[in-house]
Parts: C-alpha cells; sequence; structure tokens
C-alpha cells in the first residue's frame, strides 16, 4: 500500500508541476488539444515460456514480477473524437523460476522502458464521463540485466515489439483536470540467455497495464507562446 500511495503522489507531484509553473496563459480547457497525465500504473506480465537447457525442454517456466510504479502519458487530440497518446514508465522486474525449476528462485532482474503509442477514440466529448478505446503499439527495452544464477553467469534479454489494445475514462472534475482511469493489453514476445549456463527462454510476455490518476487539459499553443496562432485542432473542429 505504501508503494501505490507513493507513486500516486508522485504522478500527481508530476501534473500539478507541469500545469502549474508554466505561464498565466496556460489555462486548463476541456476541449483542448493536449493532455498530460500523471498515474500509478500496475504492470501485471501474464507469462508463460518455453525453457531449455543446451536445447532440451525443461518442463519449467519463468515467471516476471508484478510491479506498481509512476508513470506519464501524453495526449494530443487532433479533433475532440480523435487522439494519440505514449505512455512512459521504467520498471525493474524479477524472474522467478516456476515448475520443476522452482528451487532455483529468482534467476535474475532487469530494468524494463516499455513505451506505447496508441491511437484513441474518445465518446462523449461534451460530457462528465468521457470513455475511450485505442490500439497501437508498444516496445519494451530490457537493460541492466542480471543473473542470478552464480559467478561467471550472464543474462542478456531480447527487446520486443507487441500489439496493444486500451480502454479507460477520462472524468472532467473542471478547469481541465481529470481523474483517470486506464487498463492496456500487449501481445509480446521475446528470448532470454543465461550466458554460462546452456539455459534459454522464449517468453510470451503479454502484460496487462492498469493505471489510475490524474490528468491536465490545455490547448498546447498556449504553452508554446503561440497565442495568434491556430491549431490544427482549432482548424479541424
Amino acid at each position: 500500500m505504501n508503494r501505490i500511495l507513493t507513486a500516486l503522489a508522485a504522478g500527481l507531484a508530476l501534473v500539478v508541476l507541469l500545469a502549474g509553473t508554466q505561464q498565466p496563459a496556460l489555462a486548463g480547457d476541456n476541449h483542448g488539444d493536449f493532455m498530460i497525465k500523471g498515474v500509478v500504473t500496475g504492470v501485471l506480465p501474464d507469462t508463460d515460456a518455453t525453457v531449455k537447457l543446451n536445447g532440451s525442454r525443461i518442463p519449467g517456466a519463468r515467471e516476471v514480477s508484478d510491479e506498481v510504479i509512476p508513470a506519464m502519458t501524453l495526449t494530443y487530440f487532433f479533433t475532440d473524437n480523435i487522439a494519440v497518446e505514449l505512455f512512459c514508465c521504467f520498471a525493474k522486474h524479477d524472474l522467478d523460476a516456476t515448475g520443476s525449476i522452482s528451487a532455483l528462485g529468482t534467476i535474475g532482474d532487469t530494468w524494463i522502458f516499455p513505451p506505447a503509442l496508441t491511437a484513441q477514440y474518445h465518446f462523449n466529448p461534451d460530457g462528465t464521463f468521457k470513455p475511450y478505446v485505442g490500439v497501437g503499439l508498444q516496445y519494451i527495452a530490457f537493460f541492466d540485466e542480471d543473473s542470478k544464477l552464480g559467478p561467471g553467469t550472464s543474462l542478456g534479454i531480447d527487446d520486443g515489439l507487441g500489439f496493444t489494445l486500451q480502454a479507460g475514462l477520462d472524468i472532467a472534475v473542471g478547469n481541465g483536470w481529470y481523474v483517470n482511469a486506464d487498463v492496456k493489453k500487449t501481445w509480446l514476445n521475446t528470448d532470454a540467455r543465461w550466458g554460462g549456463t546452456g539455459i534459454t527462454a522464449d517468453v510470451d510476455l503479454d502484460p496487462l497495464i492498469v493505471s489510475a490518476g490524474f490528468g491536465y487539459r490545455f490547448n498546447l499553443g498556449d504553452l508554446l507562446g503561440g497565442h495568434g496562432a491556430t491549431s490544427a485542432y482549432e482548424e479541424l473542429k
């Protein structure tokens, strides 16, 4: 619970900082062309793996730990209904052996950078409750991998690209502020190798990414100082 509260506070502080420290012309707008969100996010891998030792399959699997982290999203609205969103965060996961190799316990850990880009359709743009759906891609980069199988071993994990579906809800609370809930599901495959051991794994990672937090919507032209310019969003309205 303490981790969740800390992550939520960090996400809220980020939104307040970015929304509140800009020039006075940056006013909240429920029909603005840009939204930034600070959220607390659960990264919940749904892992299945084919684990091999020197090419022969072992009847066991590798599990990736769930993590709760602060994250941020940036959304640009082309119209009231059509938008694109970039989700970004960092997370550290433990890799745990299961099945017949469960006695090995934690066999590695890795940091991940999993940005997701989705095209969205937003419903009920004039209402308080604004559901949306999205579809896109998620790229997961693995770095700082660390084997836990003893001295002389190493861990390498290939980066992966997967297909993502998204659904969420923005609730307007006034002056451009929103409460947000969001869920993404990605289907992604990667390969892992433990150097010095002969162990390899073909892993279906398939993470479920669940987020909740706060957002602030405004016109990007105000932030950039283009008070006389007409945004693409205004031209399309």
